[in-house]
């Protein structure tokens, strides 16, 4: 019995002092997305396809719409590195937007809308979308969240703002 009592106390020291097993290594962060207030802003009227909205083309393949009455944006086409092979990406008046496929594009347009050139961007309120080499990038300003679509990859970005999304019982003035 005391034989029994001694392996079983063997066992369990044994199996306390062995390395827990490794969890997978988080993933590498996204990088920063670039900055869109950074780019030159154009006039919107040329890029109107209703009112209030805004459509452009961008060399990377794929179009791009802003809503002024909605505040909402995306963009739908090739996006290299998308999540789950999305092929459309959608932000709203707040939130990070979201990514998805669909079988036909998610804006109709009666032609390819106007291209907006490298390095310029248009907006209106909180919301900004822009050209930047080799990719587009909008950004709501409202709560830090947009996306990015580049022959790099293509991923989404939110900052959370500890005044408007903290867990209960926090205070983000004090520690």
């Amino acid at each position: 019995m005391l034989s029994r009592a001694l392996a079983g106390l063997a066992i369990t020291a044994a199996a306390v002092s062995m390395p827990a097993a490794s969890a997978d290594p988080e993933p590498a962060p996204a990088p920063a997305p670039p900055s869109v207030q950074g780019l030159t802003p154009v006039s919107p009227v040329p890029f109107t396809v209703a009112d209030g909205i805004y459509a452009f083309s961008a060399p990377v393949g794929v179009n791009c719409v802003v809503s002024k009455t909605s505040r909402s944006y995306g963009c739908s086409g090739t996006m290299p590195g998308a999540p789950n092979g999305a092929n459309t990406v959608t932000g709203g008046a707040a939130g990070e937007p979201g990514f998805s496929a669909a079988d036909r594009p998610l804006f109709h347009f009666d032609g390819t809308p106007q291209e907006l050139g490298e390095g310029t961007r248009i907006g209106t309120g909180t919301i900004s979308c822009g050209v930047v080499a080799g990719g587009v990038v909008c950004d709501n300003s409202f709560d830090q969240t947009g996306f990015v679509i580049s022959s790099a990859g293509t991923y989404s970005y939110g900052a959370v703002n500890p005044l408007l999304d903290r867990p209960e019982g926090t205070n983000p003035y004090f520690n």
